[in-house]
């Protein structure tokens, strides 16, 4: 794919990478349908959208391809693995090469499972009534109504 059509988008070598490790297609059982999309090509708009960060509606229309096809063969590509394994495959080439660095690497929190993680939601504990007013405008007026200034002393808040 290198010099090929979507060369543009997807740079030398990536598609020869990834072609392995894309699932066939599913043949429906009871025939007809609409003629499979070739790999290459959804491969190129999937890249396309996730380099560029549009929305899957404002796939341009140079790719042939709807913008649901080609968002549904991202999410079955997703569960199947597709991508992580092609994240996988691409480090351990650039490691067989010496062209891998491990020496500034960065774990983002995001990309690891806290398995022990607290689950449960705490409550704030409960203050009591407060005599501080609720709204920063209220300090001196005595006719807003959250003003404390406003409001005869009730049995919680009276001093004792």
């Amino acid at each position: 794919m290198g010099r090929g059509t979507w060369s543009w988008i997807v740079p030398d070598g990536l598609w020869e990478i990834a072609e392995p490790l894309i699932p066939p297609s599913k043949v429906r059982p009871q025939g007809g349908g609409t003629q499979d999309t070739p790999d290459e090509t959804l491969f190129a708009a999937i890249i396309y959208v996730l380099v560029s960060g549009c929305a899957w509606r404002a796939l341009p229309p140079c790719f042939g391809i709807s913008k649901s096809t080609a968002h549904r063969r991202f999410l079955i590509w997703s569960r199947a693995g597709v991508w992580a394994r092609l994240h996988e495959k691409i480090l351990h080439l650039l490691d067989d090469a010496d062209l891998l660095d491990l020496s500034r690497t960065v774990l983002d929190s995001a990309h690891v499972r806290a398995k022990k993680g607290a689950n449960s939601q705490v409550r704030a504990p409960w203050t009591g009534a407060s005599r501080a007013p609720r709204c920063t405008s209220c300090r001196t007026r005595t006719d807003c109504p959250s003003s404390s200034a406003s409001r005869p002393p009730t049995p919680t808040t009276a001093s004792r």
